[in-house]
């Protein structure tokens, strides 16, 4: 537990989120559609409680890292040098203390609106993401948490300091239940090196394969997958990997090969590979010349979006910058609600190709 100054009670958090909501009470949200919010993000999600209320899928969020800096668009580009001719998208200033209240009163209503087989992804960097990862484990629990993902967001860093270079940030990524998240399960495809090493062998037709055993580990002492098939016996400690009727199906098929000894080995193609386990490192970089500060990769966020809601989800993002994950929801099929207070923000949003939606500007 992490202890803050102003770390109010959970039902404290909630009874102040009501009390902000009533005083907004002629603002009804729509039934259905995309919403885009111009608001402090505090007010916006208190007016979603009402509706919203465990209806959301997926959150992805990229919240200030409280980098003691103000960020500033000039002709269309992004970038963290304050001028005169410059307009500011937004101010990254705020004690350490401040910014944790800040978070620990989002992250409150951020869990309230997510579904049973929801998930949060918050996009944050080393210098206080394990402050957030403490908070999280609190609010959302720690058997909920799922991974830290390293993202490699740029080319190494060559500026001169004491200390290593700086090319990754990370991703928290937690369920609401850690049993009942969406999860689509999707793989990465082989790269050609990976298909060479793993699918070494090349048949008549050209096609690469592998082998792999007829057998599994672990012992069967009564079941048919203990039994002798073609009057071979299953090795001991071993079990077939399936009934071994099947493997007459496979034979049949040309998809056991048999050895000078008689020993068979069940073929593996790589063209009917189906993928790898996406792993915890990810390399998506950001955008060379981003048309709002802290824009990120927008194949990154489809993967997320892809991998974790499902085509009648919604998909919620209350730091929504540039309105990237707006955008990748919109052309997966996705409803969105998106929500920033930035002038800028709000300009480029509108400008992106984020679908029709509903707009509400609240002010506090």
């Amino acid at each position: 537990m992490l202890n803050f100054e102003k770390k109010f009670l959970h039902a404290d958090v909630l009874y102040k989120a009501e009390r902000t909501a009533k005083s907004f009470n002629n603002i009804e949200l729509p039934e259905a559609g995309n919403i885009l919010f111009q608001s402090e993000n505090f007010l916006a999600l208190s007016l979603m409680l009402k509706k919203y209320s465990r209806k959301i899928d997926l959150v992805y969020i990229d919240p200030p890292f409280n980098t003691m800096q103000d960020f500033f668009i000039s002709d269309g580009r992004a970038n963290t040098i304050s001028s005169i001719k410059k307009s500011k998208a937004y101010s990254d200033k705020m004690p350490l203390e401040k910014f944790l209240a800040f978070m620990w009163e989002r992250l409150i209503l951020i869990h309230e609106l997510l579904s049973e087989k929801g998930s949060l992804y918050l996009h944050i960097d080393s210098k206080t993401g394990h402050y957030i990862k403490i908070i999280l484990d609190e609010i959302f629990g720690a058997d909920n948490f799922k991974n830290d993902i390293a993202r490699i967001k740029s080319n190494p860093k060559k500026f001169h300091r004491r200390a290593w270079g700086n090319e990754k940030d990370m991703i928290l990524f937690y369920a609401k239940n850690s049993q009942q998240n969406i999860w689509n399960d999707i793989k990465e495809s082989l790269i050609e090196d990976e298909i060479i090493k793993k699918f070494p062998k090349i048949d008549s037709s050209g096609r690469r394969y592998t082998t792999i055993p007829l057998h599994a580990p672990g012992e069967t002492k009564d079941g048919i997958t203990g039994q002798a098939w073609r009057n071979i016996q299953v090795p001991a400690g071993r079990h077939w990997r399936t009934n071994p009727a099947e493997f007459d199906k496979l034979d049949a098929e040309g998809k056991i090969e048999w050895s000078s000894n008689g020993n068979p080995r069940i073929k593996k193609f790589a063209d009917e590979h189906c993928g790898k386990k996406i792993q915890d490192v990810w390399t998506f970089k950001d955008p060379q010349y981003p048309v709002y500060p802290t824009e990120k990769n927008h194949d990154m966020l489809k993967l997320i979006i892809a991998q974790s809601s499902l085509s009648n989800s919604i998909v919620l993002d209350c730091f929504a910058g540039s309105g990237a994950a707006l955008v990748c929801a919109n052309a997966l099929g996705r409803r969105w609600i998106g929500v920033d207070k930035s002038e800028a923000a709000i300009k480029i949003i509108r400008e992106n190709n984020v679908g029709e939606y509903t707009f509400i500007a609240v002010n506090c």
